[in-house]
């Protein structure tokens, strides 16, 4: 197992942007402003005759620029004007890479403080390994991190945070927020229909689905809704067919599949839904699925994963034909990863977050077909860690995304 390590000198905690956001109890969102103003014409123009680079055309300083990790723009912006009103504002930065089709991974992690409960977003760049923040999300501070549902489109660089418990008198929240990796900003969204608190959540096809959760008097839900990003409106979709609060929830074949989750051993077999959004139908989950469905999820590969919080924590694969889990070939999570643990993916990477934001990044490879199993693939994985800075210790993740900027 290859380690990948960095003290509190080596990987300081970035700013992407100042927290400029104004926090009330009423949820209001402050305007946000860029950290440099848009230049007046007379000084752009005085600007452009200054090359980024000298010797170089333009566009291609300014492709080569864009490729400079953010933890190096402080530095850089005092070689000149136009490198400092290209690298003082990431808004702008990022929204040239955009242009230029620059996409590199970030893993957004949503996490609070283990003494205070304090939330926060800490985001770690999976290119240079370097920790960063972004402004402070708008929410009251008494809140119960488990109780969001946090879901994202990663190659449009957007993520959206919805509902929420206020932990002190556990009243479920209807609130909506999106944050744009381009922008480096919050915006508040329309609220869902409906208030609920550990709800299952998932995107299809661009749409924004929640489903389930708790209700304002603490009731379990059997309702559905899904949010047009574009639009920005909510609209009702068929009800479950069954009140549940949501363990996990995970998109498969188009598909979003809930689990209310499950205590070991089993004194009751635990309920799941799978919802069809071509047919606007539920339907019971498959007995195997949701017995065996023990820990967190990810789908890599179109097949469904889960890294158990039993079987020493091994990462495990469902087959849909046999309606089984299997355990994939590869050690198990890495003992320096501590419970309670968020999981996330993308293409092959899968990245499992602990205490401490200690981050396992798993390489999930397909290592051969089966035998006499027509398209049936034996699956391997390798882990390494990525430690991180001492000022995070204090943090436990809740939810984690990854997002492409």
């Amino acid at each position: 197992m290859q380690r990948v390590r960095f003290s509190s000198q080596q990987a300081p905690v970035h700013k992407l942007g100042d927290p400029q956001m104004t926090l009330s109890p009423k949820f209001r969102l402050a305007v946000v402003e860029s950290s440099l103003t848009n230049p007046s014409p007379e000084l752009d123009n005085s600007l452009r005759e200054e090359p980024l680079i000298p010797g170089l055309p333009d566009d291609v300083a300014l492709n080569c620029l864009l490729r400079l990790p953010v933890q190096s723009h402080s530095s850089c912006r005092a070689v000149c004007k136009r490198w400092h009103m290209l690298l003082g504002n990431k808004e702008r930065f990022f929204t040239h890479r955009k242009q230029l089709g620059l996409k590199d991974p970030w893993l957004f992690v949503f996490a609070y403080h283990k003494c205070t409960g304090k939330i926060q977003w800490q985001v770690l760049d999976l290119t240079h390994f370097s920790w960063h923040t972004i402004p402070t999300m708008p929410c009251k501070d008494k809140v119960c991190p488990h109780g969001f549902r946090c879901v994202s489109i990663p190659r449009e660089g957007t993520l959206y945070v919805c509902g929420g418990l206020v932990s002190d008198v556990d009243c479920p929240l209807d609130l909506v927020l999106k944050y744009e990796m381009t922008k480096n900003r919050w915006t508040v969204m329309n609220r869902m229909i409906s208030a609920r608190s550990f709800f299952a959540s998932g995107v299809i096809d661009g749409l924004v689905y929640v489903a389930g959760g708790n209700s304002t008097d603490l009731y379990e839900l059997d309702s559905a809704e899904v949010l047009d990003p574009i639009g920005g409106n909510w609209r009702a979709i068929a009800n479950m067919g069954t009140n549940m609060a949501s363990y996990d929830a995970a998109v498969l074949n188009g598909k979003l599949l809930v689990t209310e989750g499950w205590l070991w051993p089993f004194y009751v077999s635990p309920r799941g839904q799978v919802y069809d959004p071509r047919t606007n139908n539920w339907e019971n989950m498959a007995v195997g699925l949701r017995e065996g469905w023990t820990g967190s999820s990810v789908v890599v590969y179109g097949h469904l994963f889960v890294v158990s919080e039993l079987e020493r924590m091994k990462l495990k694969v469902y087959d849909t034909e046999t309606d089984s889990w299997e355990a994939i070939e590869g050690p198990p999570l890495p003992e320096q990863i501590c419970k309670p643990f968020a999981v996330n993916a993308f293409d092959s990477q899968i990245y499992v977050v602990g205490r401490n934001l200690l981050v396992a990044v798993g390489h999930i490879s397909k290592l051969k077909l089966k035998e006499n199993c027509k398209g049936k693939w034996n699956f391997g994985v390798q882990w390494h860690v990525i430690n991180a800075p001492k000022s995070l210790s204090d943090l436990t993740p809740s939810s984690s995304q990854v997002l492409f900027a």
